[in-house]
């Protein structure tokens, strides 16, 4: 896509796009930062991922155990701060794919729930 600015000072138009928000249709131009995002991706709510880097001060649950929402899952210490994580849903835990002395980055599955 050509520079907006360099297409003006040749007289030439800049290439609108139509953007749709909430059933509303704009005309605009994209940057080069906006077309090269990557899309939002819905989270599988099975999958408990860290929200931050960090390291793994004590798992309170195994294989096969029973959790309701909100149940203690995992304590996370971040930045010298322990975050403690609880079940987005009921139901069993499938895998825990962490261990205490684990450090694990932004994003790292950690349990997986039936």
């Amino acid at each position: 896509m050509k520079d907006n600015k360099a297409l003006q000072s040749k007289g030439e138009t800049p290439a609108f796009k139509e953007l749709n928000i909430l059933g509303d249709i704009y005309l605009t131009t994209y940057t080069r930062k906006f077309q090269a995002r990557q899309n939002w991706i819905k989270p599988d709510i099975k999958k408990v991922t860290s929200f931050i880097p960090g390291t793994i001060r004590e798992v309170l649950v195994k294989p096969g155990d029973l959790v309701k929402t909100e149940d203690k899952l995992v304590v996370l210490e971040a930045m010298k701060m322990l975050n403690t994580i609880h079940s987005p849903m009921s139901g069993k835990i499938k895998s825990v794919m962490v261990k205490e002395g684990d450090r694990i980055p932004k994003g790292f599955v950690m349990i997986e729930l039936e």
